[in-house]
């Protein structure tokens, strides 16, 4: 039964009125990519001059320091991985997700009991709906994370890295974030964050990129101390950065694709109402003619 004219005048009513949000939830989306991308432009020096000091300490002192040192055959291994903490942006959490699965079922393969980190209130529904355990859990602050977010993740990666598996320590620690390759890709990537895999970046083979002097005081290991749960937050603080940037795209591009069918279900219904509309008009043209010719036929009868 075709639908009347009033309830496509609705529906077009209700449907414009989601475009105008999905419109300006993708402006915002849009200018809030640019000010994520910044930030991370921002931290990118300080994070490379960090590993170039971390890479100089480690690899000219070879110290045996606990958060560098390998551990043969792991058994207890973590995982950190950074979700959304609210949807309309694609499918930017669910392939987390999928590449957290897949990290899974490897882990199991190789033996390896797997314990959970979560930044964003996705991964913890998604995780709590399973009723799978969740060691620790961050939300609130996904698509704007800052420094102290960053500090206060290290630190309790760190504290259950650095105590004996007996008390419920860890082996490994592994992450999972989204990484801003440009607007149109963004790639979920796995990298293992410690123990630290310390190599060194410049040679001084290459003249272009002189290996930098440092003088260590007061003696290398006790910098290695300061520089290391240092190097560990620079680099979560990168990926929250970077995963900021990615689920803003992500929602930038839903949010389009949002504001683009809305204007096609518009256009359509605004078609149907038109056809609707001339039917009545046509209807009750007809109703006219046929009662003025009916009463014609009822004057000349009399």
């Amino acid at each position: 039964m075709p639908a009347s004219l009033r309830e496509l005048r609705q529906r077009r009513k209700s449907v414009t009125a989601t475009k105008k949000i999905t419109r300006a939830m993708e402006l915002i989306a849009s200018s809030r990519i640019i000010k994520a991308q910044q930030a991370a432009a921002r931290a990118l020096p300080f994070t490379r001059e960090l590993n170039r000091a971390v890479s100089a300490v480690a690899n000219k002192s070879h110290l045996d320091h606990p958060l560098t040192r390998d551990v043969t055959d792991p058994k207890r291994v973590a995982v950190l991985f950074i979700t959304s903490d609210r949807g309309m942006n694609g499918a930017y959490s669910s392939n987390v997700i999928k590449t957290v699965a897949a990290f899974r079922q490897r882990a199991e393969e190789e033996g390896r009991e797997l314990f959970r980190y979560v930044v964003g209130r996705k991964g913890i529904g998604y995780l709590n709906y399973r009723n799978i355990p969740i060691t620790a859990h961050w939300e609130g602050f996904s698509d704007a994370p800052t420094y102290d977010r960053a500090v206060e993740i290290a630190d309790r990666l760190l504290e259950d890295f650095l105590k004996p598996t007996e008390e419920g320590g860890v082996d490994e620690i592994w992450a999972v974030y989204t990484r801003m390759e440009s607007m149109l890709t963004q790639t979920p990537r796995v990298r293992r964050l410690l123990p630290l895999e310390v190599v060194e970046g410049v040679t001084a083979a290459d003249p272009e990129h002189p290996e930098p002097l440092y003088l260590f005081e007061p003696d290398p290991e006790t910098v290695l101390d300061a520089l290391l749960p240092l190097y560990v937050r620079s680099r979560i603080w990168f990926y929250l950065l970077q995963s900021a940037a990615s689920q803003l795209a992500n929602q930038q591009r839903a949010m389009k694709s949002a504001t683009d069918n809305a204007q096609q279900l518009i256009e359509r219904l605004t078609r149907e109402a038109n056809q609707a509309r001339q039917a009545e008009i046509t209807q009750e043209i007809s109703e006219i003619v046929g009662g003025a010719g009916a009463l014609a036929d009822l004057t000349e009868n009399e």
